[in-house]
């Protein structure tokens, strides 16, 4: 004779309720997986030569990109981001522009010498905890950051920037990865001065 199986069904029930409610403590946050450090390059030129002598990032703020845009000068990249119109300027130290509001100056940067030279600024950042992969640039990278903390690990040791901050980076071919280190959403725009006859990022690892 057939046992009764109307306690069965609950059972299972239960049991796979359960199981669900173990597998999500044990998943990580939808929040967590789906971090992503993004990069979006917002304006780059190429030029056959740089300025002499040790050079320096000037970032200015005009009124509007038309203004900035007829200011620049050869080393020069207009931009509009986060809200503001933005003009880095590439040269000797204690540069200034007619018409615009100085921001901040960064340098001396590594130097750098190429047949071609790739002068880009992105726009990057990310929640808490985003970073980048291990990678080089075939040249210098230089940081000013909107909001947030930006980290930057490389085989010289880790730094940290905070908002309203600078930072010269490394020379070419520096193993680098950068992530966002602070309690809230990094917001960094990034100036490059890279040899424009090579790639302009490589994955790279720490020895």
């Amino acid at each position: 004779m057939l046992q009764p199986r109307k306690f069965v069904a609950p059972r299972v029930i239960v049991l796979a309720l359960s199981l669900c409610a173990m597998a999500v403590l044990l998943s990580p946050p939808r929040a967590a997986a789906q971090k992503g450090f993004v990069v979006k390059s917002v304006a780059e030129k190429k030029v056959n030569q740089l300025p002499a002598g040790p050079l320096y990032w000037m970032v200015e703020n005009f009124p509007t990109l038309a203004l900035a845009q007829s200011a620049a000068s050869p080393t020069s990249l207009a931009v509009e981001v986060a809200g503001k119109v933005w003009l880095f300027t590439l040269g000797p130290k204690g540069g200034s522009t007619p018409g615009a509001s100085k921001v901040v100056e960064i340098g001396p940067i590594p130097p750098i010498s190429a047949p071609e030279y790739l002068l880009r600024i992105n726009n990057a950042g990310g929640p808490p905890g985003a970073k980048t992969p291990v990678h080089t640039h075939p040249g210098s990278e230089t940081f000013y950051v909107l909001t947030g903390q930006l980290g930057q690990k490389t085989p010289h040791g880790v730094s940290h920037v905070d908002a309203g901050q600078s930072m010269t980076g490394h020379g070419p071919d520096i193993p680098m990865e950068v992530f966002s280190s602070g309690t809230s959403d990094l917001n960094v725009l990034v100036m490059f001065v890279l040899d424009a006859t090579r790639p302009f990022s490589s994955p790279a690892k720490f020895d």
